[in-house]
Order: structure tokens, then sequence, then C-alpha cells
């Protein structure tokens, strides 16, 4: 993803922050052999203090066990209104089978009204063999959008060093994650509008929406299935492709096959590094960049941050307000 501003005319959807999906990451768990972490970043430029999750969305994680690019395995979390008795607080949904595939929350309850944690110190909760953390974090992600923006001209600026998002971090056992190795995994928030659930925003490989979508067919695209993805948008991003990096047809139906379907395939049997899962200290804007360019820009200079933790939940600690 690392969409940061996924809607059509650089917004959020329905020009709601608290409904853009920023990134999604999937590496294996610290010190603990057999378990992978999952965590779903959205609200972009989260403001300190104000920040929260919509209260009337589905934040999903779904997991592809079998190949087929269709959920197997959904993990929903729903929120409390923000100025609940308390705080605001989570419930964790997790669906298998048919049930996974629908887009409300649904299946056995993991967590019931679990804190969000606003302040510098994560909130962790255990249950069943299972880890959350739901809060204000910094933003893990990296770019020069500025240099991007401006034809390629490198400023030095990381846009996101001093950014907050709203992270959801999830610490599962493998057997959570299918009984192969390999596993695709992608994630989607759907809004709750005059009695119907609309899904607004979903993606799992970075910046693509950024750099293949069309203003008039991000709203569909969010809408959509990955499992649809290949048919439906092929040939506009190897126009694109074609375009933006010179490639011939036949190069760029095989580079989109690195992107396409929109799923994020991580074989845990190999180390994680994205494009196999994604962990937080990948380079995924110069890997983008790399693509989309045919190989003639390959970094826009950018290190990772240094405010990770090396323990669950990962996401450094919330930048103050400025």
């Amino acid at each position: 993803m690392s969409h940061h501003l996924s809607g059509p005319n650089l917004r959020s959807p329905r020009s709601d922050a608290r409904l853009d999906l920023t990134d999604l990451f999937a590496f294996p768990a610290a010190g603990a052999p057999g378990r992978t972490v999952l965590i779903l970043d959205a609200h972009p430029y989260a403001t300190v203090p104000g920040a929260a999750f919509h209260p009337d969305a589905v934040y999903r994680l779904n997991v592809d066990t079998d190949g087929d690019h269709r959920a197997d395995v959904a993990y929903s979390f729903t929120f409390s209104a923000p100025d609940s008795p308390g705080g605001q607080t989570v419930t964790v949904r997790r669906a298998t089978g048919a049930a996974a595939q629908k887009h409300e929350a649904g299946g056995d309850v993991l967590f019931a009204d679990v804190p969000v944690a606003f302040g510098p110190t994560p909130h962790i909760a255990e249950a069943d063999g299972r880890r959350l953390s739901v809060g204000l974090r910094s933003d893990p992600f990296f770019a020069d959008l500025e240099g991007i923006v401006d034809n390629f001209t490198w400023t030095g600026k990381d846009a996101m060093a001093e950014a907050n998002v709203l992270g959801i971090a999830l610490e599962v056992p493998d057997s959570d994650l299918g009984t192969d190795p390999e596993f695709g995994v992608w994630a989607r928030v759907s809004l709750h509008v005059d009695g119907q659930l609309l899904s607004v925003d979903r993606g799992a490989h970075p910046s693509l929406t950024a750099y293949f979508n069309a203003e008039e067919v991000k709203d569909a695209y969010n809408a959509g299935e990955p499992a649809d993805d290949w048919e439906k948008y092929r040939e506009p991003w190897t126009a694109v492709l074609q375009h933006t990096g010179d490639y011939t047809t036949e190069a760029a139906t095989e580079t989109l096959k690195l992107v396409l379907p929109d799923v994020l395939r991580y074989d845990r049997s190999r180390p994680a590094a994205y494009p196999n899962g994604r962990t937080l200290t990948d380079d995924v804007t110069s890997a983008r960049l790399a693509l989309v360019s045919g190989g003639k820009i390959t970094s826009d200079h950018i290190p990772p941050h240094a405010d990770l933790l090396p323990v669950f939940p990962h996401l450094g600690h919330p930048h103050p307000a400025r």
C-alpha cells in the first residue's frame, strides 16, 4: 500500500483520513519461531491529540491460504466511539471459510473491548496464543515525496519523518494462517453508510494506486476484489508501464505479475523481505520507483526510520504534537 491518500484527487477515501489505509506488513515475530506479525496502518498524518479509528468502519486483514486470491481467513477490527467512557476500544473477530469472504465483521471473537492506546506507551493484549496492540504510532513509511512529485528532483527530506499513523499490530501462531508456508494477505476498510457496508479502501502492495490508477477508477478499485484484478487492470496498467518505463507489452505483463493481483505473498520458509512479505525497514519506495521507471530510477535515497521497536508491536512511539 503506502498509499497515504488513496482516494480520488489525492484525498483520503470519502475525504476521511480515518478510512485511509497506508501500509501493510507481514514478517516473522521477533524471537518467537512459528509466529507471524501482521500490521495494518491507517490514518496518514494522524493528529495529536484527536486521532481515532472510525467507529462505523470495519478494518480487515484478509488471508488467502490456497492461492485463489480470495479470503480463507479474515481478522476484523471494529471500534467503539472515540468518546466512549474510558476511551476508544477495539474488538477483533476471526472468520474462516465462506464467512471470511464477507466484508462484515464476523466469526469468533478473539479480543473484546481492548483499549486503543493514544499515548506514548503501547497497550499489549494477549489471548489464546495471540497478541494485539492498537493505537497511535510513528509512521514507519519513508520516502522523499517532495522529490517524487517534482520530477524526481531529490530533496533528502523524508515526508514521514515526524508523522504518525494509527497502527493495528497482530501476532498470531503460524497455524492461524494455514498449513502451507506461503499465504497471501491484503487489507480493507469498509464503512457502514445508510444501512450498507461499502468497501472504501483496500490494498496490499505499496504505492500501486498512486502510480497506476487513474482518478476515475480509484473508488472502483478500492471496492474491488483481488481475484478480479488481473482481468480488470492488466491492460491499463500495462499501458502505464509502457509510458513510464518503456516496457514492451511482454515485459510489462511479466512485471505486473509481481503486483497483480494486489495480494502480498509471504513464504514463511524464506526470509521476509519485500516482495516476500514486508518488514518495517524494506525500501519499498525505491522498489516501486525501479519498477515503474524500468530500472532508470533506483532510489530516492531515504533510509528506514530509526525509531522502530525490536519487540512487539514494533512500530515506534508516536511523535508529539507539532
